[in-house]
């Protein structure tokens, strides 16, 4: 098993909802970008919630875009033990300071976990500080989270209301 190292965050002071994953997959991690693996809907669905085909733009263009819609990414987990790519196979994490981060964006009003293991990491890593904050739980993008395509972008399209 390996020791799995996840990305920087990509934010800025104009931040205003932050989607947190829990740790970047082994094709992420191989590529060095958020959500490179292919079976993974993440950049379709956060597209299609702000009207731009995020998957034909290259990675750092992709980046820009969600800047100048106000749109952060980071992830619950800074490292962590796991074979694969499931977040059931994560072992000895090593957390984030969820609460530390949230504090230096003046804009964010909402944080939406991609996933349930993000979420219920998240949330107990933010603690009492996850009260100044909207807070979603999103199905997961994965391709693992055997969901309709239908009910995972209604689930999705939630966040358009977080960026008006």
């Amino acid at each position: 098993m390996t020791r799995e190292q996840a990305f920087p965050p990509v934010v800025d002071e104009r931040t205003r909802l932050l989607i947190l994953g829990s740790l970047p997959g082994r094709r992420s991690l191989d590529a060095r970008q958020y959500y490179a693996n292919p079976g993974n809907r993440f950049w379709a669905l956060v597209g299609m919630v702000i009207a731009v085909d995020l998957r034909a733009l290259a990675y750092p263009a992709r980046l820009d875009v969600l800047r100048a819609h106000r749109i952060g990414l980071w992830d619950v987990i800074a490292a962590a033990e796991r074979q694969g790519s499931l977040d059931s196979a994560i072992r000895n994490p090593e957390l984030r300071d969820l609460a530390a981060m949230a504090a230096t964006l003046p804009g964010l009003t909402t944080i939406a976990f991609n996933g349930v293991k993000a979420a219920s990491t998240g949330l107990r890593q933010l603690g009492a500080a996850a009260a100044r904050y909207r807070t979603l739980t999103l199905l997961s993008s994965s391709g693992a989270c055997a969901v309709r395509a239908e009910v995972k972008q209604a689930d999705w399209l939630r966040l358009r209301d977080c960026l008006t």
